[in-house]
């Protein structure tokens, strides 16, 4: 009876702390930082004019060259422009790296509103540069 009292405690427990983790992240979804580490986020109520990927690593020099540049194009551009970063040397920066066919790193893709590719750049991307391509892409 005592062992049966044990094991029914312990499952309640369980299941509370199971029910807390859970409402902890109710309405957010998942997303990755710059050192490729998953952070959490509310998820998007947009759609972006253009979606702005870089595919670099955390520890990669020209990438974190990018970083502020990066930075900059989502909060200048909030509403028109998606930026999401995949580092390479993380188990789904893997996978994006393949997907996006990645030859070296940093790589930026710019994807129109259907998510089609309509440009690609290799290596350090200055934010002058970045900008001509969004334009492109019919951000204002």
């Amino acid at each position: 009876m005592k062992l049966r009292l044990k094991v029914m405690g312990i499952l309640v427990l369980l299941a509370v702390f199971t029910l807390v983790l859970l409402s902890a992240n109710c309405g957010k979804a998942l997303a990755q930082d710059k050192t490729g580490k998953s952070t959490v986020s509310r998820p998007s109520v947009f759609t972006p004019l253009v979606t702005f990927v870089e595919i670099g690593a955390a520890s990669c020099i020209p990438c974190k060259a990018m970083q502020p540049i990066m930075k900059a194009v989502a909060e200048e551009y909030k509403g028109q422009v998606k930026v999401v970063f995949h580092d390479v040397w993380t188990q789904q920066g893997k996978i994006d790296a393949e997907k996006y066919n990645i030859r070296v790193i940093p790589t930026q893709v710019f994807l129109d509103v259907s998510g089609k590719e309509y440009y690609r750049h290799e290596g350090y991307f200055p934010k002058e540069q970045v900008v001509q391509v969004l334009k492109k892409g019919g951000v204002k």
